[in-house]
């Protein structure tokens, strides 16, 4: 059978920039569908209809389906509304107030909300109702992340009449797999999957249902976010419990990495940042590290390299590192900034070195799109010794902004950063192996004293600058890897 030369493709997911976002899963379903688009597919996204969605959407358009979605014994209704953007994507929001008229999108500080077994169930059901209704024909059911992980089993076990998906793949992204959507036995029943599925070659989990094994066992194929997070997450460190799961789909797993939106992230026509600068042009970026010393007060000298984080914290992050390791990090002589929120114990422990070293560090605990611009544009050198990091974005923006990742070689910051070697001017950064304080340390000294030399200094920004991980190679590998998933 000939393959047809545009694809239909259906993306399921619960974000995308600029509806909803709680972290890079938005950012990639956000970009991708217009590479896609841009490629000659046709595509669409189904996601829920949060609150935040009709602040950035101001008059979705009325589709007038209504869904009667079952859970267990009871039908839940949906609407369906739908906005098409300038790319020719169409998004379809799945309403439901009891649901997703929410200030989050999956829980509080507190915890996550008890009912989101229920909430994302009820989703993954009414996506398959909603392609029926619509009623064209699909070749792609792209999933995202845990949350839409019982997606392919329920297609796998037949749930209801589905001639719209009668011919359709099955793909299925793990963005991080840490985060899993485990819930009690006594919900299987809320998906109408037959006793049979819950074991353990299916979707059962040490007497719990795992949503994200669900995706991984009953997809056609499987991908992450990088080439190298593919691999270590079939290892007992990194595996979560799923390394074997996944050894057995090494055939069907795919890592692609995911792409920069160059539109918002570079600096020759960034609109947040104090001036615009180019490779060939860096006299912007002066100026841009002058209105970043401004924005925390500092006083810095020239020679004095500014090391940039912006970031969740917490330990995956590399934040157990970074704090038992900040007052040797300042030794060096770097000043240091750093924009994020997380958990609370590292939120006290910045304040503090903010307080304790007031003339060498910007500490600003909360979240800023500006203020990240700005730090992205105004530092030397950006910082992320992350134990594991699926893929990483803020290496990437760096890269284009001219600020050099100091990076751990793990997931996507392996894949995309190369040690700089001196004496072939190679390399558009640093990164060491070893999850420890002295190779961090031996590492930021090495890009200290190479800031110093101003001819390799040159040579590294040069480098970094010159690199493209724009989403249209990425969305070209989506494209072979959604063919040959077809083939089989």
């Amino acid at each position: 059978m000939a393959l047809k030369k545009h694809l239909r493709i259906v993306m399921a997911a619960t974000e995308c920039v600029p509806f909803a976002k709680t972290g890079g899963l938005a950012d990639v379903v956000g970009a991708l569908p217009r590479e896609l688009a841009g490629l000659g597919h046709d595509v669409s996204v189904i996601l829920p209809c949060y609150r935040s969605v009709g602040q950035s959407c101001k008059n979705p358009e009325t589709t007038g389906i209504r869904l009667d979605v079952p859970l267990g014994n009871e039908l839940v209704a949906g609407d369906v509304v739908r906005h098409v953007d300038e790319f020719g994507v169409a998004f379809y929001f799945i309403k439901n107030r009891a649901y997703y008229n929410r200030k989050n999108l999956y829980g509080t500080a507190k915890g996550d909300y008890e009912d989101n077994a229920e909430r994302f169930i009820f989703f993954s059901r009414a996506v398959i109702g909603l392609i029926n209704a619509v009623g064209e024909d699909v070749d792609i059911l792209h999933c995202h992340d845990w949350q839409t992980g019982i997606i392919p089993a329920l297609l796998r076990y037949g749930d209801g009449n589905t001639p719209a998906l009668g011919n359709a793949r099955t793909v299925f992204t793990i963005h991080n797999l840490a985060y899993q959507g485990k819930f009690r036995y006594y919900d299987l029943k809320m998906t109408g999957l037959p006793e049979e599925c819950f074991t353990p070659e299916g979707l059962e989990f040490y007497g719990q249902m795992n949503l994200m094994k669900s995706g991984i066992v009953y997809s056609d194929a499987v991908t992450t976010v990088s080439r190298k997070y593919s691999r270590e997450i079939q290892t007992r460190e990194l595996g979560c419990g799923l390394e074997g799961v996944l050894a057995n789909r090494d055939g069907s797993l795919y890592g692609i990495l995911n792409g920069v939106d160059y539109g918002v992230w570079s600096p020759e026509g960034d609109a947040l940042i104090a001036a615009n600068y180019s490779a060939e042009d860096l006299s912007g970026k002066k100026k841009c590290r002058k209105d970043l010393l401004k924005t925390f007060k500092l006083n810095i000298p020239d020679k004095v390299p500014i090391i940039g984080v912006i970031s969740r914290l917490a330990a995956q992050k590399g934040f157990d590192l970074i704090s038992a390791q900040i007052e040797n990090i300042l030794e060096t002589g770097a000043a240091f900034v750093l924009l994020g929120s997380g958990d609370r114990k590292y939120e006290e422990l910045f304040r503090k070195i903010g307080r304790k070293h007031r003339r060498q560090t910007g500490i600003r605990i909360a979240f800023s799109e500006e203020l990240a611009h700005k730090i992205e544009a105004g530092s030397d050198m950006f910082l992320m010794p992350s134990r594991y990091e699926p893929c990483g974005l803020n290496q990437m923006y760096s890269l284009r902004y001219g600020t050099i990742p100091i990076v751990r070689a793990t997931g996507g910051l392996d894949d995309t950063i190369k040690n700089y070697d001196r004496q072939t001017g190679r390399g558009n950064g640093f990164k060491f192996s070893a999850y420890k304080p002295r190779p961090l340390i031996r590492t930021i000294k090495r890009a200290v004293e190479l800031f110093a030399d101003h001819k390799h200094w040159g040579r590294v920004v040069r480098n970094a600058m010159s690199e493209d991980f724009s989403w249209k190679a990425s969305a070209k590998k989506y494209v072979k890897m959604y063919r040959e998933v077809l083939k089989k």
